[in-house]
């Protein structure tokens, strides 16, 4: 299995989309600095995540997530909490 996830740094309001198969390990890593976009905007939370049966599904997912469309779908998630 294969996850989509979106975090989000609450003060900046950033949200970053990846793919992870261990998506607690990979948020270690995005908190811990260990990625260049997102060390600078530490602490994240992760706020979504979705299951795919394969790389190819999550990473058509992941590609969503990053247009317009997408982005407004994840904010709207954020505004309903």
């Amino acid at each position: 299995m294969v996850f989509v996830y979106a975090i989000r740094n609450f003060a900046n309001n950033e949200i970053y989309v990846g793919i992870s198969k261990d998506v607690n390990k990979r948020l270690n890593e995005h908190n811990n600095g260990k990625n260049r976009y997102t060390k600078a905007y530490m602490p994240w939370e992760i706020f979504f995540t979705e299951e795919h049966p394969d790389y190819a599904s999550a990473r058509k997912r992941e590609i969503y997530f990053k247009n317009a469309s997408g982005k407004r779908f994840l904010k709207n998630l954020i505004s309903q909490v």
